[in-house]
This record gives structure tokens, C-alpha cells and sequence, in this order.
């Protein structure tokens, strides 16, 4: 199976998605995995992700997150405004970048960084006024 990966690699996970899926073996962005017996099984996980239990994953440095932490999390400007919540973390090449969802519906993108995002911790996301003006 072809995975989309969102860690470096997949060293020290073995079992995943409570146990239904024991890892074989991978190379790259290819695993193989102990129940998916043939392409068949393997299309019919198409678009199904994969999870490990949090005390499994690695705990982070200063300055680093997790995407799941980010998701949901309300967004306000330096300035105190209420700009809505992160809706999706993505990463075209040059380094993650936010969507975040207002109240009225339209999104906005601003890029993961000290500039554009100067705090973020469990309970919200400020974002510079600059950058959410955009």
C-alpha cells in the first residue's frame, strides 16, 4: 500500500488503528501489511488513515506540534479579534501552513512561522493582524 506520510519515517510503529493493522514491513512510502492479504484488501483501505496511541508517538521540542493539536483550535488576532479555527494543516514544500475557517465561512492561509503565527498553545492560535487582514 502507498502511504502519504506525516513523519519521517515509520521506525518503532509496528501496530496501528487500535491493533487492526500490523505493519510488516515499509520502504519508503510503501508498506505491506500483515492482514491486507492482496490489491483487493488493499483498494478497499483507500483513503483510510492511519493511528498510532499518543503515548506511542515522540514527545516534542520547543517550537515543535503535532497536526492534530492544531485542528480545531480557535484563531485570534494579536489584536484580540475572533478570526474563526484552524481547519487544515498543509505543507506544499516550503514548510506547514494554516487554513483557518471564519465565522462568516471563508478561509484564509497563513504560513506556520513566527511572523504570522507568533503563539499558539492548546487553548488557541494568535495570529498577526497582517497576515489575517489577507
Amino acid at each position: 500500500m502507498k502511504l502519504k506520510l506525516f513523519a519521517d519515517d515509520l521506525a518503532g510503529y509496528t501496530s496501528f488503528n487500535g491493533g487492526t493493522l500490523t505493519l510488516r514491513s515499509v520502504r519508503g512510502a510503501i508498506a505491506r501489511f500483515a492482514e491486507v492479504a492482496d490489491r483487493t484488501a488493499a483498494e478497499a483501505l483507500r483513503g483510510v488513515e492511519l493511528s498510532v496511541p499518543r503515548a506511542a508517538l515522540p514527545p516534542l521540542a520547543k517550537g515543535e506540534y503535532y497536526h492534530a493539536d492544531l485542528l480545531g483550535l480557535p484563531a485570534v488576532s494579536d489584536a484580540g479579534e475572533n478570526l474563526g479555527s484552524v481547519v487544515s494543516v498543509e505543507n506544499f514544500g516550503a514548510g506547514d501552513v494554516i487554513e483557518v475557517e471564519r465565522p462568516n465561512g471563508k478561509r484564509f492561509m497563513v504560513p506556520m512561522n513566527e511572523q504570522a503565527v507568533p503563539e499558539w498553545n492548546a487553548e488557541r492560535m494568535v495570529i498577526a493582524a497582517a497576515f489575517a487582514d489577507a
